[in-house]
């Protein structure tokens, strides 16, 4: 346990992209590797002022594309050093190829991203497609609220990272625009503290360590590839006690406390909504209202995605009677992922409440019924290449719930006619 002084902090006027690159500053990785693409660009041109400034060590390297940013990256963390990079959309996807190899490598890469929509059509502006579409390579993803939570997550990422009992990469995701481009109060550690809240990294196997040589990227056969994966199994499970004896230490420091998740007015709630990102601070307001009016209604909003608490949050929506999940990314053909996720956990923990009430398939979602209690959970899509959520929408799903005559799907809220 890390016991450190609480210090004493002001408030600083920074956008999302700034405190991310604050908190890469005070991490001051050997390497970072980047291409810039909207909305990540107030990340890579803040940090490389700091570079220019002196004020990181940090040898930056201008690459010609952000598939050549991440396997500079990936080579640069296989050497033994800490080694970064943040990245959006297409750029993202174009990384697609060396995610897989960074997390197959079990290489601690911490990597911002600055949310979007992915093209076709060419659309600059947030949704939760980029890094859903790549929830399957093997990274661990948290997503932040606001530019506090950003910052925050960063630096504990790379403590989660750096575990030698997870040694995995880590997207750590905001919205693009929304909380990238906004200015909010943040507060910023002191360095010092920084320093010594994240510790000195001591790489388990360097590739530059001539006296103990090892390979990397090794060809694995039939008889080996199946063993390696589920080591990777195992340190997403492990990644997941880490986190939360990392969110205690962090507590402790900070004052700010993180779990999995964050239940809002959801003890005695009976309908809530799920949602991942910026918009769970629009939900709050709305929840805030409506129980003025003596509606029991609630928020949960996803933080850690990847790996996915299923028990810890079927806990809290096993006790409530309507859910409504919010996907800001479409999975074609199919419900949204955060959908999947939910509906998935309530089906298949067979000792969660839900489950006891008798859930079964139904064509609004799942929904269960014994005696006079019932469960029931509806998907909605929304703000796909970043069009706007409105207090009123959120009001409106609510009410959807508590009237429950809903017959789609799926809902989509705010599709033009």
């Amino acid at each position: 346990m890390i016991k450190i002084k609480k210090p004493k902090l002001k408030y600083q006027a920074l956008s999302g992209g700034e405190a991310v690159a604050e908190a890469m500053r005070q991490i001051d990785p050997e390497v970072v590797a980047i291409y810039p693409i909207t909305p990540q660009t107030p990340i890579a041109e803040t940090f490389a002022k700091f570079v220019s400034d002196g004020k990181v060590s940090t040898e930056l390297i201008r690459v010609e594309s952000e598939h050549s940013a991440m396997s500079a990256t990936v080579g640069a963390a296989a050497a033994g050093v800490r080694a970064m990079t943040a990245t959006s959309s297409q750029g993202l996807a174009l990384m697609g190829e060396i995610l897989f190899v960074a997390s197959g490598l079990r290489l601690p890469i911490v990597m911002p991203v600055a949310n979007r929509a992915l093209s076709a059509p060419i659309n600059i502006h947030c949704d939760h497609s980029d890094s859903m579409a790549l929830r399957d390579s093997g990274w661990i993803q948290i997503y932040c609220e606001n530019a506090q939570e950003a910052y925050d997550n960063t630096l504990i990422a790379l403590k989660v990272a750096e575990n030698k009992k997870v040694r995995l990469p880590i997207i750590v995701a905001q919205d693009g625009f929304i909380t990238s481009h906004s200015v909010e109060n943040v507060l910023i550690l002191p360095d010092k503290i920084v320093k010594k809240f994240i510790g000195k990294y001591t790489p388990d196997y360097p590739l530059l360590n001539i006296a103990h040589p090892v390979t990397y990227g090794a060809l694995e056969l039939p008889n080996y590839y199946f063993e390696t994966k589920r080591q990777q199994i195992d340190a997403m499970e492990q990644a997941k006690k880490t986190l939360k004896k990392i969110d205690r230490d962090f507590f402790k420091l900070t004052g700010r406390r993180y779990n999995y998740f964050e239940e809002y007015k959801t003890k005695n709630a009976e309908f809530i909504i799920v949602v991942l990102g910026s918009t769970a601070g629009t939900t709050k307001e709305v929840v805030d209202k409506l129980r003025k009016k003596g509606l029991k209604v609630g928020v949960l909003k996803v933080r850690l995605f990847r790996p996915f608490p299923e028990k810890e949050i079927t806990r809290v929506l096993g006790k409530t009677k309507k859910v409504a999940v919010l996907d800001r990314s479409v999975s074609f053909g199919s419900f949204g992922p955060l959908f999947t996720e939910i509906r998935s956990a309530l089906f298949n923990l067979q000792k969660n409440p839900a489950f006891q009430r008798g859930i079964k398939s139904s064509c609004n979602g799942v929904s269960g019924k014994a005696g006079s209690k019932k469960l029931f959970i509806q998907n909605y899509i929304y703000g796909l290449g970043g069009r706007d959520i409105t207090p009123e929408d959120i009001e409106k799903v609510f009410q959807d719930l508590i009237k429950g005559d809903i017959k789609e799907k799926i809902k989509y809220i705010g599709l033009r006619d």
